[in-house]
């Protein structure tokens, strides 16, 4: 691997590490913090709040700065996000401080790629994006684990130092080996149409919907497994490497699924996911079943993200670094509002009603999944056979 294409998969790890590794230590700041779970949970929000803000605000604002020197601003905001978390004196700063954090991650992602796609050689694009996008699978597989394992044992406070410190030996690397890029240019305006078509508008909320039910289940993971299944503190992080190591494998057959056949896939995925979700809520005390549940719950849920990212990216035509940020935000907004519902439904109906409704949720992403794949085949319908059969 190119060391410029390690730096940005270096900076990828961080940033999820930073996403995901509260959903361990949710218990742990709620206690060090003096507040509930349900309002610890809000952290998760307040991360993906800012991704969704971010992403098309941040995008725009940015079009016309050289790719290299965005990048060096983007993670210099993300190291002092999570300096922030790790200092704050209280809820609202940690609150604020996460949000920070997650305003620049959408326009991070979209700029690391379409730099990874400008830097590989000819023909191998997609296999130099893929490792940059392995950080996201190494930040749940190993890094949530390792912050959360590292959160119990130094206090939450010291994992937020850990990501600032990984995220910025990331930069420094960046400013080293990352070449300079020109700005992507263009208009803004011409951009921004890019999110009137019906086909962006529909991958987008595909997106939304379609991983609300798994990120809420994922929000609350840590409480689901040990007031619910029954297992100690310490096997949280041993039982989140096991959903990372799902993740892994999940994304590598997502992504190939998809190319075979993208709709589909997806539509199949989502109905895995859906009855996956199902069996854990019939199954939620038992402790074997959890944890081979917790395995495929991981692989189907960055199953369907390598399709959901293609279909939007192959619809947006012009403007792909707007639209992969936009759909990041649409991402975000599940884990924002999964963070609300899960809080909402642990403090009233309790923690098993998270499964049902998760499964609810994604039984709704298929229907517009299904809705899309319908539209598609309409399309392919040639003139010639619809005039012979009116006939």
């Amino acid at each position: 691997m190119p060391l410029s294409v390690f730096s940005l998969m270096l900076v990828v790890f961080g940033l999820t590490t930073g996403e995901f590794v509260i959903a361990g230590l949710v218990p742990d700041v709620a206690a060090g913090l003096s507040v509930s779970v349900p309002a610890a949970g809000l952290l998760v929000s307040a991360y993906a709040v800012g991704m969704i803000v971010g992403g098309p605000v941040v995008t725009v604002l940015t079009a016309r700065i050289g790719r290299k020197p965005l990048i060096i601003g983007l993670v210099a905001v993300s190291v002092l996000g999570n300096l922030g978390s790790a200092v704050a004196p209280g809820y609202a700063v940690l609150l604020l401080s996460r949000f920070v954090a997650g305003l620049i991650v959408a326009t991070f992602f979209a700029v690391a790629i379409t730099t990874t796609a400008a830097m590989a050689p000819e023909g191998r694009q997609s296999s130099m994006i893929a490792k940059v996008a392995l950080g996201m699978n190494l930040g749940i597989i190993l890094g949530t684990p390792l912050g959360t394992f590292v959160g119990h044992h130094a206090g939450w406070r010291a994992t937020f130092v850990a990501v600032a410190a990984i995220t910025l030996l990331a930069l420094l690397l960046v400013l080293r080996f990352v070449p300079a890029f020109p700005a992507a240019g263009g208009s803004a305006v011409r951009d921004l149409r890019v999110l009137a078509d019906r086909e962006v508008q529909l991958g987008i909320v595909l997106t939304a919907v379609g991983n609300l039910g798994v990120v809420t289940v994922f929000t609350y993971i840590a409480p689901l497994l040990t007031d619910v299944a029954g297992f100690a503190a310490d096997a949280v992080p041993v039982l989140l490497l096991v959903y990372g190591a799902g993740a892994v494998i999940g994304n590598l057959l997502g992504g190939r699924l998809a190319d075979r056949a993208l709709m589909p896939s997806l539509a199949w995925m989502l109905t895995a996911l859906a009855g996956t979700l199902v069996l854990w809520w019939l199954a939620a005390d038992n402790r074997v079943a959890v944890a081979v549940l917790t395995f495929v719950l991981g692989a189907l849920a960055f199953a369907i993200i390598p399709g959901m990212q293609t279909r939007v990216l192959t619809a947006a035509g012009a403007a792909p670094t707007l639209a992969i940020a936009v759909n990041a935000s649409g991402f975000q907004l599940a884990a924002a509002f999964g963070g609300w519902l899960g809080g909402g439904l642990m403090a009233g109906a309790g923690p098993r009603a998270l499964y049902p409704a998760a499964a609810l949720t994604t039984l709704a992403g298929l229907g517009i999944a299904l809705a899309m794949l319908r539209r598609d085949r309409a399309k392919t319908v040639s003139p010639p056979a619809a005039t012979a059969a009116e006939r």
